[in-house]
């Protein structure tokens, strides 16, 4: 009986790891989908996640999830980068070489992080939004 139970244990735990790989490799194949940290202002803590960005919304799934759900939905129209600068060491948890962009949406502020390879693309993606009305 205990090794049916472990048998069954060891299985469920290969199944959600199998979820787990399949959401992440289905996540970042997406068209402009690139790898980016976000953390709320006044929070200490940053998330990995996966961002797509694309028409007029920012979707960002977090990465240490199984969700298929987005965490954050950020409108392009209401999304205003504020000011940019390079990971501190005050950033805990993100990899030096990262580009720190304080963000104002209609939710709250919220700092993004990404490789400066994206952030060109990023901010062009940003800054083409139609006029508001």
């Amino acid at each position: 009986m205990a090794t049916v139970l472990l048998v069954l244990l060891g299985v469920a735990l290969l199944l959600v790891a199998v979820v787990f790989l399949l959401r992440r490799r289905f996540l970042l194949s997406g068209l402009g989908a690139v790898t980016m940290w976000l953390r709320p202002t006044g929070t200490a803590r940053w998330s990995v996640g996966v961002a797509w960005y694309g028409g007029d919304v920012l979707l960002w799934y977090r990465g240490l999830s199984l969700s298929v759900r987005p965490q954050e939905r950020l409108s392009r129209a209401d999304l205003r980068v504020e000011s940019q600068r390079t990971a501190t060491r005050e950033d805990v948890g993100l990899p030096p070489d990262l580009v720190v962009l304080a963000c104002s949406t209609s939710e709250g502020p919220r700092e993004l992080a990404m490789d400066p390879s994206t952030v060109t693309g990023f901010l062009s993606w940003v800054e083409s939004a139609p006029p508001a009305s």
